[in-house]
């Protein structure tokens, strides 16, 4: 039998809450119940809902601020919370949305209009699920976060990876990591964004982590991807030493191994005409003018290949 799924309500008004527990709980759903942003901080300690009904305006520690530190959890980043407020102002909504909603409905709230936006927003956060997964099982270690370097959401893997390294029990980013993410747009218009690259505080010894800009993804969100990563690879070789971007290096390396332009786009997943921009750039930056000298750099910094 499949689990009915739990969604937690938060709002301080018991006339709310009595509505809502018995409109939910007639749809199918299991209903937790919390009175106050702290209650509901101590009730996900225990069990993990499906999705979050967060009144906006609340006393203490209000919606916003309950649903900002509701993200900073591993377990709840894929989690949709829709807020209930009678703010209508453009700024509340938005308020809502950057502290980490996905919709809202107004107060008054309709029952038959909850319960709909429910299933919407569970259907899409299994598919989320399931396409994060999959990028897991894909070897592809993924974050995403906004311009002030704030997580939005992570690859299951790609949030252990972060805990493991920060022993926080949280996906949050460090200071230093947050200032070089800040940084990645302007650095990623000048054509002069590089992969950050820390010493790994655990995990497999001797390992570093690498955390690469990949780009903007929406108006307000940035995706990176996570790689651990063996110092004393011959592509991290190349970076550090010649001042190459992962791509540059991954190039470089195939054209040290004697692949032609066609052989290394098909190798990488590119075209033949981005090869041809790579080596150009790689080019000027070890200051040679063919492939051949290219290819003998390569050759001498790595010792092999």
């Amino acid at each position: 039998m499949t689990p009915k799924p739990i969604v937690l309500v938060v709002d301080d008004s018991p006339a709310t809450l009595g509505m809502l527990n018995d409109t939910l709980e007639a749809a199918g759903f299991t209903v937790l119940i919390a009175q106050s942003g702290v209650a509901a901080m101590q009730s996900i300690g225990r069990i993990t809902p499906d999705i979050v009904l967060m009144d906006a305006v609340m006393p203490e520690m209000d919606g916003f601020e309950t649903c900002r530190r509701m993200k900073q959890i591993k377990a709840l980043t894929s989690v949709p919370i829709v807020f209930m407020t009678g703010l209508t102002e453009s700024q509340d909504v938005i308020r809502g949305l950057e502290a980490g909603g996905v919709d809202y409905v107004t107060k008054p709230v309709v029952p038959d209009e909850v319960v709909a936006r429910i299933n919407v927003h569970l259907a899409n956060a299994r598919l989320t699920r399931s396409a994060r997964a999959a990028l897991d099982v894909a070897g592809r270690f993924l974050l995403a976060c906004d311009r002030a370097g704030q997580v939005l959401w992570s690859t299951p893997q790609a949030a252990e990876m972060l805990d493991q390294e920060q022993g926080t029990g949280q996906t949050v980013l460090t200071e230093d990591i947050r200032a070089w993410v800040i940084r990645c747009p302007d650095m990623a218009a000048a054509g002069q964004v590089t992969p950050l690259v820390m010493t790994a505080r655990s995990g497999a010894a001797g390992h570093l982590l690498e955390i690469s800009y990949v780009g903007r993804i929406g108006p307000n969100e940035l995706l990176l991807r996570l790689v651990a990563v063996d110092p004393s690879s011959e592509e991290l070789l190349l970076k550090q030493r010649l001042g190459l971007t992962t791509r540059e290096a991954e190039v470089l390396l195939w054209l040290g191994r004697g692949k032609t332009n066609r052989d290394i786009a098909e190798i990488l997943s590119l075209s033949p005409r981005t090869v041809n921009k790579h080596l150009e750039i790689i080019y000027a930056k070890i200051g040679v003018e063919n492939r051949s000298s290219a290819a003998g750099i390569a050759i001498r910094t790595v010792g092999r290949l």
